[in-house]
């Protein structure tokens, strides 16, 4: 009888958990496909005319799908390059102070791909840089850098995402079991062949689930395109789709179409993804006990210290610098004699009546989301990835389904979706965190899954056989193991619900104003001063509301990193 309530709950657990995540996804992905097939009056709903015109214009803009695919991969290649050398330096090496480096590490993702735009177009912006006017400032001709092109995108991109394939990667490197790298050296071989043969094939679903992450996130992008992009006249996707929403009339059709066709390539990757994963074993947390330990780098310590403290410099307290000066600056500039400071901007921003319940409606929805949303997506990790049940890979590909969408063109999906249903939630909070959980499912899922293939499935196997419930099973076993993807699952989605921007502009009402839109309205219609300032503010509370809740986490659970 025992057993047979434990199949119960099981069959009852999973089928809701996959009914549910493939409802919120597949529901509004309906409304998507509907408005891309319609080549009728676009104010119309539901279409009176259906075709495939949409789709077949796409053709006229190949160089928008071009200009995607090369700062995406570009952004992609460096993002992974910078998360998986950060993460091998800071969780297996010894190099002095890396438990603080860590901490660091996650500044970037804090200020989020929009402020780390504003930051270094106020750095590297032609003429109006002030790296480029400290460069005329000596009497050299034209400007140093030009960061409104494809290349400045894509560094901006890859530096504020770099810290999500750092968060990955490092995840699954903690969990890995450090005798196998030291029986490479014991075998004579060095630190360098230790981590490319050893360490790197290891961490592969870490390091996988990252490069699949980021390339799809790097497709979606808006805010660095955006601030970057249209100065240089320079669009990729979801530039143009936003140009599609604010024509006269709104070419909705246009927008979907656009897109979805990038599902396309995300299936393509994570099919390749799944086939490189079933050619090999990635397990590394058995039953037998082992405590993860550093490398001893030797003198290799102090140059890796500073690879290390590089990345700091450049992702954070650069641009935080150019922001904080510009902040304070009547205009923004470096000639010493023409520098005006006052602390207007900051008032001004204040004052704004909209700032301050932004800020608040911006944490409510991000610690609500991110807690609610790992112990869903923990479940649903195991569920696809180990309980054999029927349909689990096409519940991965309904999963990862809003990760290949721009969250622009989501965010439309989703507005057409809840305004036809006849419950009051359009335009509160309650939508946005629907809207939010939805597509966030992806990073929290590629996020626990690379954690999730390397608990060997015996632990929970004698846990099965002492006569444990499947619940108390999960409770137990499963959760505790998987407690390195969950923590860092938590604090991705905590960061990414504060700073999301695509789904917001249109989801957003009245009452339910969140902070990442206001400061892109700022920027449309005000000085980059104010929006420094603005940028700033938003950093700042991110910050102290981190801060409060790792020292929360401190006193109640007795984690002390």
């Amino acid at each position: 009888m025992r057993s047979l309530k434990g199949i119960s709950l099981r069959h009852i657990v999973m089928p809701l958990v996959v009914l549910l995540c493939g409802a919120l996804v597949l529901y509004p992905i309906g409304f998507l496909i509907n408005e891309s097939l319609n080549v009728g009056d676009p104010s119309a709903f539901p279409p009176e005319e259906y075709g495939l015109d949409n789709y077949i214009n796409l053709i006229d803009d190949y160089h928008v799908l071009t200009n995607t695919a090369l700062v995406s991969c570009i952004a992609t290649v460096l993002a992974v390059i910078f998360g998986f050398l950060q993460a091998w330096i800071l969780t297996r090496t010894n190099i002095p102070g890396r438990q603080r480096l860590e901490r660091l590490m996650e500044l970037p993702y804090y200020m989020t791909p929009l402020i780390g735009a504003l930051a270094w177009g106020v750095l590297l912006g032609p003429k109006t840089g002030l790296v480029n006017q400290a460069w005329r400032s000596f009497g050299a001709p034209g400007d140093l850098f030009n960061i409104y092109s494809p290349w400045g995108i894509a560094w901006v991109m890859a530096l504020f995402e770099g810290t999500v394939a750092f968060v990955m990667i490092s995840a699954a490197m903690k969990s890995m079991d450090p005798s196998l790298e030291e029986s490479s050296r014991v075998l004579g071989a060095g630190k360098l062949r230790t981590a490319v043969r050893i360490t790197l094939p290891l961490v592969a679903p870490g390091v996988l689930s990252a490069t699949i992450f980021v390339f799809a996130e790097m497709l979606g992008s808006f805010a660095a395109a955006f601030v970057l992009g249209i100065p240089g006249r320079f669009y990729v996707v979801t530039t143009s789709i936003w140009q599609a929403t604010l024509s006269f009339p709104p070419d909705y059709g246009r927008a979907a179409a656009m897109g979805l066709s990038l599902f396309v390539v995300m299936l393509v990757t994570l099919t390749l993804a799944r086939l490189v994963l079933r050619k090999g074993t990635y397990t590394t947390i058995t039953g037998k006990a082992f405590r993860p330990r550093e490398m001893d780098v030797g003198a290799l310590r102090w140059p890796l210290l500073a690879i290390a403290w590089g990345y700091i410099i450049v992702a954070v307290i650069l641009p935080l610098g150019a922001l904080l000066l510009t902040s304070f600056e009547r205009f923004a500039t470096v000639i010493i004699p023409q520098m005006q400071f006052t602390v207007a901007n900051y008032t001004t921003a204040m004052q704004m009546g909209s700032v301050g319940p932004a800020f608040i409606n911006s944490l409510t929805l991000a610690i609500s989301v991110s807690t609610i949303g790992v112990l869903v997506i923990g479940v649903l990790a195991w569920i696809i990835y180990r309980s054999r049940m029927p349909g689990s890979t096409a519940a991965e590909y309904v999963i990862m389904f809003p990760q290949a969408v721009p969250r622009l063109v989501f965010g439309l999906g989703l507005l057409w979706a809840w305004i036809n249903l006849p419950i009051p939630i359009y335009g509160t909070l309650w939508l946005l965190a629907l809207a939010y959980f939805t597509v966030f499912l992806p990073l929290g899922l590629r996020t626990i899954a690379s954690v999730v293939l390397q608990v060997d499935p015996s632990l929970e196997e004698c846990a099965r056989v002492c006569g444990a419930k499947w619940g108390y099973q999960m409770r137990t076993v499963t959760m505790p193991l998987l407690r390195p993807g969950l923590v860092a699952a938590w604090l991705l989605i905590f960061i990414a619900s504060v700073r999301e921007l695509g789904v917001s502009i249109f989801l957003m009402g009245p009452n339910s104003k969140v902070i990442a839109p206001a400061i892109v309205n700022s920027w449309l219609s005000s000085s980059s001063e104010l929006s420094a300032a603005m940028a700033l503010i938003q950093t700042a509370t991110i910050f102290i509301a981190v801060a409060i809740l790792f020292g929360v986490a401190r006193r109640f659970t007795g984690v002390t990193q």
